[in-house]
């Protein structure tokens, strides 16, 4: 006799959907502050470096939070394959945007380098915290083994 199984993405669904809201807005915040500081600085082109730095940051930094919601139901090697190959996939995709933007100049390179690791650094960081106060048990309980 088994006892019912206590569904394992819960956990991991909550801490992504905190992760999220708190993406979201830390990234629209930082959408406003990099624009009006990229229109200050530099104009069209630092309002240009600013819009692909969050905008890049935010697919990508989604992209990670819906994988690991699509993926909460399965064992943690499964989790992390899709995490880690959704990773590669985006690096992949990272490094030929970048070629394809490199030789143009309607943005300001430095505006962009800035808000774009503002960015990943603010999304690390959300992501570590919702992880670190979610309630993901360790185990999962098993058979009852009272006889």
């Amino acid at each position: 006799m088994t006892s019912p199984a206590v569904p394992s993405g819960t956990p991991v669904r909550a801490a992504a959907r905190t992760a999220l809201r708190w993406i979201l807005g830390v990234f629209s915040a930082m959408l406003i502050i990099g624009v009006i500081a990229g229109l200050l600085i530099d104009g069209a082109a630092g309002l240009y470096g600013a819009l692909l730095g969050v905008g890049i940051a935010v697919v990508f930094s989604i992209t990670t939070v819906i994988s690991i919601m699509l993926s909460a139901d399965r064992d943690g090697g499964a989790l992390a394959g899709i995490v880690l190959g959704m990773w590669l996939a985006k690096m992949i995709v990272l490094f030929g945007l970048l070629l394809v933007l490199r030789p143009h100049d309607f943005y300001n390179r430095p505006i962009f380098a800035v808000v774009l690791c503002v960015a990943v650094l603010a999304a690390a960081i959300i992501d570590a915290v919702a992880v670190q106060r979610a309630r993901i048990p360790l185990t999962q309980p098993g058979p009852s083994s009272n006889s």
